[in-house]
């Protein structure tokens, strides 16, 4: 049976226990393989891009600055930019028509060898990724090789879940094929150079004004993972401060 829910009491012993590594400062991951304090993940993925099997895992997570009880679900959103214009097909994805548009899916199981990246969800949430698109605009110039994705979770009211500051909790593994990356019906541009940002996790409560909202890495540069090197660049897709009404525009 799963926990109903996760409580944590302020008793010294636990504090100890809770002391954060010292990546924990708030703001959130992105990381290949592995969540960022895990060892094994990694900012840079290079793929040789010969075969049709196999995925990729893109893992984000997250740092809150103060303790956050009865937490309900996770608003994520990652930008990510090509060094090519326009976007390779390859990671066309998601979207009827697409070239590889089954190749993009999420994953809400963490490692189950992970000693520091903590499952706020403890199984209990359900979600997707609800678009993956052009924003129209919303960085000048960079519409046809940059792409948005919106992904939202959330855990029934039964599980709702007391989190605690200083601890880095997984949010979602964002999985990515291998399908059509060689032979017939290929899609092109695999070994093209990509900048993905985590550009934001909204962590909702039942109460709207209590939701926290979290932007730019744990470390400098811990919310950038790269594909195939670094030629794309991620400085183009602005991390911001926002206000509560920008934040809803982004989920629009």
């Amino acid at each position: 049976m799963r926990p109903i829910h996760r409580r944590f009491s302020a008793g010294p012993l636990l504090a100890l226990a809770l002391v954060a590594p010292a990546h924990a400062a708030q703001g959130v991951n992105l990381s290949w393989s592995r969540c960022h304090g895990e060892a094994g993940g990694t900012q840079n993925r290079a793929f040789a891009c010969d075969t049709n099997t196999g995925a990729e895992h893109l893992v984000a997570s997250f740092v809150l600055p103060t303790d956050l009880p009865l937490t309900s679900g996770n608003e994520v959103i990652v930008d990510l930019v090509s060094a090519a214009d326009p976007l390779p097909q390859w990671w066309e994805f998601y979207n009827i028509g697409t070239c590889r548009m089954n190749s993009l899916s999420l994953n809400l199981v963490p490692d189950p060898s992970d000693v520091v990246c903590q499952d706020w969800q403890q199984g209990a949430s359900v979600g997707g990724i609800g678009a993956y698109q052009s924003t129209g605009g919303v960085f000048p110039g960079l519409d046809s090789r940059h792409r948005r994705m919106k992904i939202a979770l959330a855990v029934p009211p039964y599980a709702l879940a007391d989190l605690v500051a200083n601890t880095e909790y997984f949010s979602c593994d964002i999985v990515i094929n291998h399908l059509k990356t060689v032979g017939t019906g290929a899609c092109g541009g695999c070994s093209g150079s990509v900048c993905l940002v985590l550009t934001s996790i909204n962590v909702t409560t039942p109460v709207l004004a209590n939701n926290v909202l979290l932007g730019g890495g744990t470390t400098p540069g811990s919310d950038m993972a790269h594909w195939q090197g670094t030629n794309a660049d991620c400085r183009v897709v602005p991390v911001l401060n926002r206000s509560w009404g920008q934040v809803k525009a982004l989920y629009k």
